[in-house]
């Protein structure tokens, strides 16, 4: 087992009284199991948030790499052209 430290938390009265609220109702047994659930919720959303920010990273370097762009207002002409001829062929 894991060396235990005791560590000593101030905070507002109304979380306290969740907290003795969930101990009342028998979701949790202690104020540290409380403590220690919020702890392991809030190191998992640091580890999430820092792999999203790897992948977006990642994705970012992914469309660097793959060369220049194409102006839009190309694009969007190109488009409107397969369109027009698309709805000639159609009618």
């Amino acid at each position: 087992m894991h060396p235990i430290e005791r560590v000593t938390v101030t905070m507002p009265h109304e979380m306290t009284a969740e907290i003795k609220a969930a101990i009342a109702t028998g979701e949790y047994a202690s104020t540290s199991e409380v403590v220690r659930d919020a702890l392991r919720q809030w190191q998992r959303s640091r580890r999430e948030i820092a792999w999203s920010h790897a992948t977006l990273c990642a994705e970012i370097q992914k469309g660097i790499d793959s060369g220049p762009g194409e102006p839009s207002d190309l694009v969007f002409a190109r488009l409107r052209m397969r369109l027009a001829a698309e709805t000639l062929a159609a009618e």
